[in-house]
């Protein structure tokens, strides 16, 4: 039996890759993710799955740091100690520009207000939830 690197022993692939960029490929001791069936923790030798990822925060810990990562909707895939994560947005918390979300959370809470179509109802509905999962990766990375 082949003697693994220290501290490897509890570890596993992560990449949460979007259309423009990898976001992350490290790895890490565990995953917590928002699918569309509710919140999911991921450790190694997890059972191959593919699930639908929904629009909030992805937390991972990394040698015992956590790190926090607003998303929107996607899909991940578990297999072989690999969790693939293929969001269509994925921001960083501590990169996350504060103000600029706080924005975006009012102009969609306006929106909703308004309640003028249902198209723009649905639309505003989804960046309130993308701007608050924003707000959230920021407040937990640190970021005010």
């Amino acid at each position: 039996m082949a003697k693994q690197a220290k501290g490897k022993w509890n570890t596993f692939n992560l990449e949460i890759i979007t259309p423009e960029r990898v976001v992350v490929d490290e790895e890490v001791e565990g995953v917590s993710l928002p699918s569309t069936d509710g919140l999911l923790g991921i450790l190694r030798n997890h059972a191959p799955f593919i699930g639908a990822l929904d629009i909030g925060i992805i937390k991972y810990l990394k040698e015992g740091s956590h790190h926090y990562i607003a998303c929107s909707m996607g899909i991940f895939e578990m297999k072989g100690n690999m969790l693939r994560i293929l969001p269509d947005t994925a921001e960083l918390g501590e990169r996350i520009d504060v103000d600029r979300a706080k924005k975006a959370r009012e102009r969609a809470a306006r929106r909703i207000q308004q309640k003028a179509q249902e198209l723009d109802y649905l639309r505003a509905e989804m960046a309130l939830k993308r701007s608050l999962a924003r707000l959230k990766a920021a407040e937990a990375a640190g970021m005010k």
